[in-house]
């Protein structure tokens, strides 16, 4: 009998144990071994925050270049010693101002000598008038005869002829002594100064006589950039959105240094590239933008007014594609995403997320499918103890 009574007892000290165990392995307490709890069975401390919405750009990026709107390359339209270089490498320069002059005593001379003998075949011109003027009465009476008096008014327009040539003569020389003294078309910084003082400069042919500067225009200023061909179908749907500009930083993530527009779409996609030229014309008051410099260029075609958003750090990288671990009542769950774009730190999901979704930023050693978790730290727009 008392063999019995001992049996029973174990049984029910055997039962009371078990229960005991799986309540406290359904509580956390205990381990199983699965599910990512901590040491003594304690739930795994994470950071979290929340899913927000807020206003989103919907953007393009891609790398340019900058380039000058305005440029000239001033060279030599008449051949002779440099005189004088009036104005400093590199310095501002506005337009109409005199940058160089060539010796201009031989021009002034051919200059001179033209208005001679411009006033030389007036004063004959003049005299010629004079006689036919007299001659005229002397026809009419028949004193003279109509050959001598054909002859006058040949000479008188002979010398008009004459006449005109010189005048032409001296605005050619007028022109030659003018192109001695250069001045700038534009405003705008100088280059590289390629001849001294006392240099002989020639003449230039077309394009390929010798630069003397370049000057370009910096405010405003270009910048020359590609998009592929499959997002210019988006750029065409938003290119009338007001709210549309572009954004041009220095690299990437850095902030913008100018705010422009799209003012150039070239009329073909380049077979080599796959790509469709564009250019933006921004502000350079401050020259934070220099020509033949790369530069990053971010389009903004609109901007989402309730997109969802959480660090890039919550988003983690998996072979089916983007995941996050959602915190669900105290537990994890793996939840794929569709990551739309990615600005800054923050990363636009486009489904698989809702507003106020807890999701983990910190992923500690162990994290699995189901673990039970606790919040230690949250972000911003989380909510302690939710």
């Amino acid at each position: 009998m008392k063999r019995v009574r001992m049996i029973v007892v174990g049984v029910v000290v055997g039962a009371v144990a078990v229960g005991y165990w799986y309540w406290q392995t359904a509580n956390g307490v205990v381990s199983t071994g699965e599910g990512g709890k901590g040491k003594g069975g304690v739930p795994l401390s994470v950071q979290a925050v929340r899913a927000a919405v807020k206003p989103m750009p919907v953007v393009f990026e891609a790398s340019g270049t900058v380039e000058p709107e305005q440029s000239v390359t001033l060279r030599a339209q008449v051949s002779g010693v440099l005189q004088s270089v009036l104005f400093k490498e590199g310095a501002h320069v506005k337009a109409g101002q005199l940058l160089f002059e060539i010796d201009p005593r031989t021009f002034q001379a051919q200059y001179n000598q033209a208005l001679a003998a411009l006033a030389r075949d007036e004063a004959q011109l003049e005299n010629a008038r004079v006689q036919q003027e007299w001659l005229e009465p002397l026809l009419t009476r028949e004193f003279i005869t109509r050959q001598e008096y054909d002859a006058a008014v040949t000479s008188t327009k002979s010398l008009e002829a004459t006449v005109e040539a010189d005048r032409a003569g001296v605005e050619q020389a007028r022109l030659q002594l003018e192109y001695s003294r250069i001045h700038t078309p534009l405003s705008g910084r100088t280059g590289a100064v390629s001849f001294k003082p006392g240099n002989l400069v020639t003449a230039s042919t077309g394009s390929g006589g010798a630069t003397l500067v370049t000057i370009n225009r910096l405010d405003p200023i270009l910048v020359a950039f590609s998009i592929p061909e499959r997002q210019f179908d988006e750029f065409r749907r938003y290119r009338s959105d007001p709210a549309m500009r572009v954004e041009v930083s220095l690299s990437r993530g850095a902030p913008p240094v100018a705010t422009g527009e799209v003012v150039f779409v070239d009329n073909t996609v380049s077979q080599q590239t796959g790509t469709v030229l564009m250019k933006t014309r921004v502000p350079n008051a401050r020259e934070a933008l220099w020509p033949g410099q790369f530069v990053n260029v971010r389009v903004i075609l609109t901007v989402e007014p309730q997109a969802v958003v959480v660090p890039e750090v919550a988003v983690q990288p998996g072979q089916q594609g983007p995941f996050v671990y959602l915190i669900d009542n105290g537990r994890v769950v793996i939840r794929p995403v569709e990551v739309s774009r990615q600005i800054g730190q923050e990363v636009v999901i486009s489904s698989g997320l809702q507003k106020g979704d807890f999701v983990v930023t910190e992923v500690p050693q162990g994290l699995n499918e189901g673990a039970a978790v606790q919040i230690v730290g949250e972000g911003n727009n989380a909510r302690a103890g939710t």
